[in-house]
């Protein structure tokens, strides 16, 4: 060997570059996203395996419990033989419209009553009273006024959506840091441009914040109101199957109102990251 191949200095060691610190961070991201996953499902399976077992050995009376196989068979046989899907539509028909009404109704009045310190002062007592009346109570009002159609199970569910999101608009509006509030204005914007580029902004991590809970309620308002009175509806098919003693009816669509409610949460949830992927930390 040479002098001078001696003398070659060993191959540098590559250095890790950026795109490899976030692919490393992302992998460790998936493992234990799966990891959880996994212990999630573990705890169904073993929830339902211990309930299952109960009611098989008589610990549990089949009667005032069912059995998970019995709901099983329950909500198999309710969608091969096509009888759930119509109430189904209707009560995810009452819930959306719910929804969409109280969340639209609860964004523009918390946005103005965070923007106008006269109308939060004027309306804050009345607001609050309001929010503290029993949802339950007035589903036979709703009734009353709307009769049995869709049109009194959307007012339940409005009243139950709009409070959540008003409150949390309004906290948003309120926590706009005054320093970018009033850096903005030095660059002369305009009211528009402080709503699109400042307030909504701030106030949307707050906004979708309060949609993964309101959803829920506005498919609890529609149910419930469907309950109290109805023809059609999954609240009807539960208050249906409780008038013969069909528990396995009854479990069998409140598992399936959860189902569906977990379901549109996971599109929320892929909605608002997709909304907000500027933040720090975002996917």
């Amino acid at each position: 060997m040479s002098a001078n191949a001696r003398r070659d200095p060993a191959p540098a060691a590559t250095k890790p570059t950026r795109s490899d610190g976030i692919a490393r961070a992302q992998g460790a991201h998936r493992a234990g996203r799966a990891v959880v996953v996994s212990l999630q499902i573990g705890v169904f399976v073993l929830f339902v395996g211990i309930w299952q077992a109960l009611a098989a050995a008589g610990v549990l009376d089949p009667f005032f419990f069912s059995r998970p196989s019995a709901i099983a068979l329950k909500l198999w046989g309710w969608m091969a033989s096509g009888y759930i899907w119509p109430h189904l539509g209707v009560t995810l028909l009452e819930a959306l419209l719910a929804f969409l009404i109280g969340t639209v109704c609860g964004v523009i009045a918390g946005f103005a009553l965070a923007r106008v310190e006269l109308l939060a002062a004027v309306f804050d007592p009345y607001i609050r009273t309001f929010n503290a009346l029993p949802r339950v109570i007035l589903a036979p009002i709703f009734i009353l006024w709307f009769g049995l159609g869709i049109a009194s199970k959307v007012a339940l569910g409005v009243t139950l959506v709009f409070f959540i999101v008003f409150f949390n608009t309004f906290q948003g509006i309120r926590e706009v840091d005054p320093m970018i509030r009033n850096n903005v204005k030095m660059l002369q914007a305009n009211d528009w441009q402080m709503v699109r580029h400042v307030y909504l902004p701030s106030a949307m991590a707050w906004i979708f914040s309060s949609l993964h809970t309101s959803i829920g309620f506005a498919l609890v308002g529609a149910v419930v109101g469907e309950y109290i009175g109805s023809a059609r509806g999954i609240g009807y098919v539960v208050a249906e199957a409780e008038g013969v003693f069909d528990t396995a009816g009854v479990f069998a669509g409140l598992i399936l109102t959860s189902v569906v409610v977990l379901l549109i949460d996971l599109g929320i949830d892929r909605l608002e990251r997709y909304l907000l992927r500027w933040r720090p930390g975002a996917e």
